[in-house]
C-alpha cells in the first residue's frame, strides 16, 4: 500500500500545482500523472528487484526473467503512453488488462509466501493478498478507468 503514496500524493501535488498555475485544477492532468509516475515507478522495481519478481511467475511459464523485463519495460511506457493524449485511453485500457493478467502473478507470489525484496519466501503470504492487494488491485484499475477513459 506504501505506493498508493506515490499515487495520491503525486495527484494532489498536480492538482496544487494545475491550480495555482492555471487558476483552476486539472483532474484529468493530475489522475494520470499520478496513475503515471506511480506505474513508471513499478517498472523501475522490475530491474531492482528482479530476482523477487521473477519468484512470482507461476513455474508453467518459461523465460521467467524475459518477463520480468519486458513487464518493466511495458510499465514504464504506459506511464509515458498515459500522458500522452492521443493514446491515453488505449494505453489505459491496456493497462486495465495488464493489471487483471499480472493479478495472477500476485496470487502466486502471496501463495508462496513470496518477498520480492529479499527473493523468498518471507512475504507475507495470503493475508496480504486479501487485505492489501486486491483492494490495490481495484483501486488502480477503477483510477485508470476514471482518469484514463472516462474522463478523456
Amino acid at each position: 500500500m506504501k505506493l498508493l503514496v506515490i499515487l495520491f500524493a503525486t495527484f494532489i501535488l498536480a492538482l496544487l500545482g494545475t491550480f495555482l498555475v492555471q487558476g483552476k485544477p486539472d483532474f484529468i492532468f493530475s489522475g494520470n500523472l499520478g496513475m503515471a509516475v506511480f506505474i513508471i515507478f513499478t517498472g523501475f522495481s522490475h530491474f531492482k528487484f528482479q530476482k523477487g519478481m521473477a519468484m512470482m511467475i507461476p513455474e508453467f511459464i518459461p523465460a521467467r526473467m524475459f518477463w520480468v523485463y519486458f513487464t518493466g519495460v511495458l510499465e514504464i511506457a504506459a506511464g509515458i503512453g498515459l500522458m500522452i493524449p492521443g493514446i491515453r485511453e488505449t494505453t489505459a485500457l491496456l493497462l486495465i488488462i495488464f493489471y487483471v493478467l499480472v493479478f495472477i502473478a500476485n496470487i502466486n507470489s502471496s501463495r508462496k509466501r513470496i518477498n520480492i525484496f529479499k527473493a523468498d519466501y518471507t512475504g507475507p503470504g495470503m493475508k496480504y493478498l486479501y487485505t492489501q492487494r486486491i483492494p490495490m488491485q481495484v483501486i488502480l484499475i477503477v483510477w485508470t478507468w476514471y482518469f484514463g477513459i472516462y474522463l478523456h
